[in-house]
């Protein structure tokens, strides 16, 4: 698109002012533009407002092509982008170019018809120099945002990738001993009953397999344990995980009550789900032995259509907004001595059995619900 003035004597007139003027214009702009001595190159701005000075003469005596507004405003997009520098000073100091330019041909005595149409025509230059500028600054730093994404993205699979590579070999290393000694520890129990401590070292034992699984379902290691599918009463599995904590429920005196739909099943890999609400239940032991006042942890279940909903509630501190948007994030916690893992390897089990986990915190309780297909006949 090509604008053009009328070439009569009076635009030549305002055109030839304004170059006769340049200099003293230049200088009375590069008193006032604003500049990080740390940041900007001083020059660069100056030789990038003489461009722009010379396309709006050109334009007035001579017409011009928008082609030539959006090189030189892309031209500083970039050149702000690579430097990191923010936009907004970049846009205070055209329209302060602009302010300059429109005061002093008000003031250089030409007929206003004449002045009129020159300052829309400078007027109309400045603002797609604005535009164009500002769109792809914004393009360039999207761009460098979403590359940046993908960095992260990536560097985060491969922080993934290398702890596969660490239970795969920490799996293999251990596990094989550790069950060796589980194994002893039956044996031991069975011609010794009476003999103290090894019901704490047999509790002990297998918190130590959960957290090997833990690792195992984090590194997605199917090959080592495949998949058992199976129907699973919700009653049951809950039940023999409030059985696993029971100790540590005493212990910390918290009350736990339950409301759990005794005749409903779900289909699925009864191990994975039982790590799951083992995982949530013993994270709600901790936040509630926490507090010092009466300690609460409640289970219920509510059949919704084709799913069933799993609330585990407890009294605990309240988790705020910003660690609720990534509390299921692998490696984040909030314990002094915590993993970052569980919660991440509990939603990637539930997601795997095409449910869905979510929580939700206010100063009364903290819920983790889960919903999961119901077993259909």
């Amino acid at each position: 698109m090509v604008m053009n003035l009328p070439t009569a004597k009076g635009y030549k007139k305002i055109g030839k002012y304004l170059i006769d003027q340049k200099l003293t214009f230049l200088d009375f702009w590069e008193e006032q533009i604003i500049i990080h001595e740390n940041q900007d190159n001083k020059d660069l701005i100056k030789q990038n407002g003489f461009l722009m000075y010379q396309i709006i003469t050109n334009s007035i005596i001579d017409g011009f092509s928008d082609q030539d507004i959006k090189r030189l405003a892309y031209k500083v997009a970039q050149e702000r982008a690579d430097a990191n520098i923010n936009i907004g000073e970049f846009v205070y100091n055209v329209n302060l170019g602009r302010s300059i330019i429109i005061k002093y041909i008000n003031l250089s005595g030409f007929a206003q018809a004449e002045l009129q149409q020159a300052i829309d025509l400078i007027n109309k230059q400045f603002d797609l120099f604005c535009y164009y500028a500002v769109s792809r600054y914004t393009e360039i730093k999207d761009r460098k945002l979403q590359e940046k994404n993908i960095f992260i993205t990536q560097t985060h699979k491969d922080r993934l990738a290398i702890l596969g590579q660490m239970s795969s070999s920490f799996v293999h290393e251990f596990r094989n001993p550790l069950t060796s000694v589980m194994g002893f520890i039956k044996l031991l129990k069975n011609q010794h009953p009476d003999m103290p401590y090894l019901d704490v070292i047999s509790k002990e034992l297998d918190q130590l397999k959960f957290r090997i699984t833990q690792f195992l379902h984090t590194s997605k290691m199917n090959t080592v344990f495949e998949s058992k599918n199976e129907d699973i009463t919700i009653n049951v599995l809950l039940e023999e995980v409030i059985d696993f904590l029971y100790p540590s429920i005493v212990d910390g005196n918290i009350q736990v009550s339950s409301n759990i739909d005794e005749n409903i099943k779900i289909h699925g890999d009864r191990n994975e789900l039982k790590q799951v609400i083992l995982n949530l239940m013993m994270n709600a032991v901790d936040a509630v032995c926490e507090e010092g006042n009466q300690r609460r942890i409640s289970i219920d279940t509510e059949v919704e259509v084709d799913q069933i909903a799993i609330r585990i509630s407890n009294n605990g501190s309240i988790i705020n907004p910003d660690t609720l948007e990534i509390i299921f994030e692998p490696f984040y916690t909030t314990k002094k001595l915590g993993t970052g893992i569980g919660l991440f390897v509990c939603k990637n089990i539930i997601e795997k059995h095409n449910g869905t986990i979510n929580c939700v915190s206010n100063e009364s309780l903290t819920t983790f619900e889960i919903t999961l297909p119901i077993k259909k006949y």
